[in-house]
């Protein structure tokens, strides 16, 4: 049985959260730089069998791009070359930082875990696959 790969990508970092093999409860993975996504990507996928990537859109509140949509456009069209036979699907992923750090907090982390930017982005690429999981359960 596959897992899912849930993707919050930036232009400097990327999160990432896999879920359980059961596919029921998504995890915070690592944070990787986005200079080395490829080679991590090939290496976590010869080691472990994902059967789809779910990546966050960037949108503003209102529904529209915003500058950090079109960059996550090309990464997807990216991760569709690279990966032909792996599924790539998209989730809203408007407030997930916020809410990372919210549930970091609530988690009574430190003030220096809750400032660490890649936990957030772990941790929100985590709450991006766990609202996917909840979409299609």
């Amino acid at each position: 049985m596959g897992r899912i790969m849930g993707i919050d990508y930036g232009s400097k970092r990327t999160g990432l959260a896999v879920t359980d093999p059961l596919k029921m409860i998504a995890q915070p993975l690592e944070m990787v730089y986005t200079a080395d996504l490829k080679m991590y990507l090939d290496s976590y996928l010869y080691d472990e069998d994902v059967e789809c990537f779910v990546v966050g859109m960037p949108t503003n509140l209102n529904g529209t791009d915003t500058d950090a949509t079109q960059p996550v456009k090309q990464f997807i069209e990216a991760l569709k070359n690279a990966y032909p036979n792996i599924p790539v699907n998209t989730i809203d992923e408007r407030l997930t930082s916020h809410e990372a750090q919210q549930s970091i907090i609530a988690s009574g982390a430190k003030k220096s875990q809750r400032q660490n930017k890649g936990l957030i982005d772990a941790v929100s690429a985590s709450l991006i696959l766990q609202t996917y999981l909840q979409k299609i359960s």
